[in-house]
């Protein structure tokens, strides 16, 4: 029987993150259909079909390499389509050049879609009587001895204000700073007493989960809410999800962060684990978990990298100031080697989350610091 449930919490969380991209390529699909573009086919997936069957002149298929979507818009991007489908080749037919504004608004339609989707969640969720919603504070429960909180002088009660110089106001936005200056002393700046005091703190590193810890705990949440679910207004829930990434991506381009950054980025695999934890915790924290993912999507497809449709966007853009088009060869060449570069990427973020999430699953405390240090064992303890 608990086969079954594991089955049917699987079959969910594929439909909802299939949402997710099916929403986005939606907008792309629907938006080029009103501007009277021709479109091909509309996929969930990259690379080679698996399943296709045309309907009204467009392809739907299900393609092999299932870490997106695209649709196949021939007057907006044939040499970038190319690089999604796999193929070397089009139907031969000639391509008719468009005005760029409207390959922006093709372009821009598919994030806007997973950020209209992210709102109705929101809503949704405020909306939800059961919905558990709340920040955990950055005030310290307890400190376990001999660990690097102990060790740089953290007592019970203190509350941490910033840490490596970012002020933080949740335990999440606290753990964040912490994998981000991970590898180094981190200045912590703590209220005691009224008073600011600023430790020196050495996070450690956990051989299980791959990431830092202080060894500290958080006092009791309350309202046993999860990370993503920091209040119920929805405003402020989209707030916490553009920060959350934004942070991430500044993390990335700083160069004393960007390592540790890199390193504490999750994949597809911790994607969908993280949904399928949440889904079976409780249905509406995988909502929350699907509305941050929607947020996500919509502002990493915006960035300026060719095959995405910041890179699309900026193509236009460019054809918009300076009244000329970038070559067709030029942009199937910068459309591979980016396409080969971000599947390699993936491919590496699988491997190590797919050992990572081997070794969380397999591990076995024997200590209580062990239980403290394995983010999947203890939720509160950090």
């Amino acid at each position: 029987m608990e086969t079954l449930v594991t089955i049917a919490y699987i079959c969910v969380c594929v439909l909802l993150f299939a949402l997710a991209i099916i929403i986005h390529e939606f907008g792309h699909f629907i938006v080029a259909l009103k501007l009277g573009l021709r479109v091909d086919a509309f996929s969930v997936g990259f690379g080679p079909a698996l399943w296709k069957k045309r309907v009204n002149g467009v392809e739907y298929r299900i393609s092999a390499i299932p870490l997106g979507g695209y649709v196949s818009i021939p007057d907006v991007d044939p040499e970038g389509t190319k690089a999604l489908e796999g193929s070397d080749g089009g139907d031969g037919e000639p391509r008719v050049r468009i005005p760029a504004w409207k390959e922006i608004l093709v372009a821009v339609a598919g994030p806007l879609m997973n950020v209209v989707l992210a709102v109705v969640l929101a809503v949704a969720l405020s909306l939800a009587p059961g919905a558990k919603f709340g920040e955990l504070s950055t005030e310290i429960g307890d400190v376990l001895p001999d660990g690097p909180a102990a060790a740089a002088g953290m007592r019970k009660g203190d509350v941490v204000k910033s840490v490596g110089g970012h002020a933080v106001r949740t335990w999440t936005e606290m753990m964040t700073e912490i994998q981000i200056n991970a590898g180094r002393e981190t200045p912590f700046v703590v209220l005691r007493d009224g008073a600011e005091t600023t430790l020196g703190v050495m996070p450690r590193r956990d051989e299980v989960s791959g990431a830092w810890y202080i060894l500290a705990v958080s006092v009791t949440n309350a309202t046993g809410a999860a990370a993503w679910m920091p209040d119920r207004n929805p405003i402020r829930q989209l707030a916490w999800d553009a920060g959350s990434i934004f942070r991430v991506l500044r993390g990335l381009v700083t160069p004393k962060e960007a390592k540790a950054t890199s390193a504490a980025l999750g994949g597809p695999v911790m994607i969908a684990e993280g949904l399928y934890r949440q889904v079976r915790r409780d249905p509406l924290d995988g909502l929350g978990f699907l509305r941050f993912l929607n947020v996500n999507l919509a502002v990493l497809n915006l960035l300026p990298i060719p095959v995405l449709d910041g890179g699309l966007i900026l193509f236009s853009l460019i054809a918009l100031v300076f009244r000329r088009r970038i070559p067709d060869a030029v942009v199937k060449h910068v459309s591979l080697a980016f396409m080969v570069l971000l599947m390699g990427l993936m491919g590496l973020l699988i491997i190590r989350d797919s050992w990572r999430s081997y070794k969380i699953h397999t591990f076995k405390p024997d200590t209580e610091e062990n239980v403290h240090a394995n983010p999947d064992k203890s939720a509160e303890s950090r």
